[in-house]
């Protein structure tokens, strides 16, 4: 192996994957990927309807937990992150949310300058195709595959909830990834001819076929290599073992860790890179005090609402093996049907209250009732809606707990320790119980199976949330971007780390704050923006898109 690049990429995933197409586009650029896991090859990543499967994988996954969350009964949640070509977009939902036009103004606010609605919705189209075709919102010929699965047409319970909905008095959007975010529609999944589209098959694919590109898989990597000879510290390269051999890599312009939320700060860390009390304590040389390294830690949590349904018509009645094997064999040959799907075709972002700009609530709707592992909750037929507030007070934060690079850091979200957060849930569940019961939902409705209609009061709600939410596994903002004087920004506005030269982070960790929607989509738009950056491209031109927002927010929740 060639010992001296020109770039070393820390992990194939979600940024990883792009950022390994984009750098070796040209051909004159030497590029390393490193990952730690192998071959996504397998049938339960490349077939939308078996998502639950690579999740709850040990070799497609990292298997983190996080440690007793105080603010959920001391319990601890299933963090998993993808360890496998493609990463967390190869074991993720697919569900294809940009965030709303808000969350990116925002994150100037919070002081990534040149992160603005109008200077990423240009790096969004880049990456896309959308099967409804290109427009001023949408792209038309990049390299992720965006669809509606079966466009609604084989349940008419995704229609009934979107005209519930507006029965309740809010607006169906016809695209809540361009013009309005905010409203009932139809809800858009990276699928292209029936098969994940994860960046690995979007990009790494075609990148491989390049001489310039060397990947290296069952790869751990032990830290990040630097020079501390001069007055600012130097990124040269990484170590990590292969093969049963600890090896070096040099890098002669940058060092870019895409190792996601979880990973990232805790390979900083493992370099000497962060919070100083953090590093020193695990044993750790430090090379640079960045106090904000594995802080700001953000994540959405859901609920499933449950109903049993009065017809039969749910995916209930597909969970037993012969249905199972139908789907199967009819993915296997044709590429369609319910294998081609992830099932959420329906979907809503609302406002929890007046007052609000933009929307903090998500659902995804779901014609079945059943946890994400796939097992059926209960006998008969139902269906549910995932749903949570998507813009949390709350904040977490990465830590090593030694120098050991093989030890899983401790994870701790401190989910629901703010007081709007828990009002945010209360909001959450009577917003939902109120839609669902909602004249379109009628003929379909029966009996609420959970939370249950005897949870009413505010002491009911909150306990019953902190029982039962999960993590919709979003973890980010652990190496946020930030302005100059934010003592807790970890990267400039280039994604650049603070204080050590040619290092960069380029993932889901570099989000100042969360957006409100799925987190694949906006990590794939970072990616492919910072690396135009990295390679002295002028940026694309600015857009000048419309955004909607409800005119009267400031005294009206819908």
């Amino acid at each position: 192996m060639n010992q001296t690049f020109d770039y070393i990429i820390v992990g194939a995933g979600s940024a990883g994957c792009v950022l390994a197409d984009r750098l070796t586009e040209d051909g004159k650029h030497q590029v390393l990927l490193l990952e730690k896991g192998g071959s996504d090859k397998s049938i339960f990543v490349q077939m939308p309807t078996a998502l639950s499967y690579p999740m709850n994988t040990e070799r497609l996954c990292w298997q983190f937990h996080t440690e007793a969350e105080p603010g959920i009964d001391n319990r601890s949640l299933h963090t998993p992150r993808g360890k496998t070509l493609g990463g967390s977009s190869s074991i993720n939902g697919m569900v294809y949310v940009r965030g709303h036009a808000c969350d990116f103004d925002e994150w100037v606010t919070e002081g990534a300058k040149g992160w603005d609605y109008q200077s990423c919705l240009p790096y969004f189209k880049r990456a896309e195709t959308w099967e409804g075709g290109a427009d001023e919102y949408r792209g038309g010929d990049g390299p992720l595959g965006v669809c509606n699965g079966n466009k609604m047409s084989l349940n008419p319970l995704y229609k009934a909830f979107i005209d519930a909905g507006v029965d309740a008095g809010y607006a169906a959007t016809e695209d809540y990834n361009g013009y309005r975010q905010e409203g009932f529609g139809a809800m858009h999944m990276t699928v292209k001819k029936g098969v994940r589209s994860s960046t690995s098959n979007a990009y790494l694919r075609r990148a491989l076929k390049r001489s310039n590109l060397t990947l290296l898989t069952g790869v751990h990597t032990r830290k990040i290599l630097t020079d501390s000879s001069n007055e600012t510290p130097i990124a040269t390269g990484v170590e990590f073992d292969h093969q049963g051999k600890t090896k070096t890599a040099q890098a002669k312009v940058e060092v870019i860790s895409a190792a996601g939320s979880i990973g990232s700060p805790q390979l900083l860390q493992l370099s000497g890179i962060g919070p100083k009390a953090v590093v020193e304590s695990a044993g750790v040389k430090l090379v640079k005090d960045l106090p904000g390294v594995g802080e700001n830690l953000q994540d959405h949590l859901e609920v499933y609402f449950q109903y049993r349904c009065k017809q039969p018509i749910t995916l209930n009645s597909k969970l037993n093996l012969v249905s199972k094997g139908l789907i199967g064999t009819r993915w296997i040959l044709f590429k369609n049907g319910l294998g081609a799907t992830n099932h959420f075709e329906s979907c809503a972002f609302i406002r929890s209250r007046k007052g609000l700009k933009w929307p903090n609530i998500q659902y995804h709707f779901l014609p079945a009732a059943m946890r994400y592992d796939g097992n059926a909750s209960f006998k008969g037929h139902g269906f549910q809606v995932h749903v949570g507030p998507n813009k949390p007070s709350s904040r977490g934060r990465v830590k090593i707990k030694s120098a050991d690079p093989y030890q899983a850091p401790s994870i701790l979200f401190n989910y629901l320790t703010e007081q709007q957060d828990i009002e945010d849930w209360r909001a959450c569940i009577r917003l939902t119980r109120e839609i669902i019961g909602q004249k379109s939902m009628d003929v379909y409705r029966d009996d609420e199976i959970q939370p249950g209609i005897d949870i009413t009061s505010d002491e009911q709600i909150d306990a019953w949330v902190r029982a039962n939410v999960e993590s919709a596994y979003h973890p980010s903002c652990t190496c946020k971007m930030g302005a100059d004087d934010d003592p807790m920004a970890v990267l400039d506005s280039d994604c650049k780390v603070r204080g050590v030269n040619k290092l960069r982070v380029v993932d889901s960790s570099v989000f100042p704050t969360i957006t409100n929607g799925n987190i694949n989509a906006p990590t794939i738009m970072v990616a492919e923006k910072v690396a135009d950056t990295i390679l002295g491209k002028t940026p694309l031109p600015k857009a000048e898109a419309a955004v909607w927002i409800h005119p009267d927010y400031k005294n009206t929740q819908r």
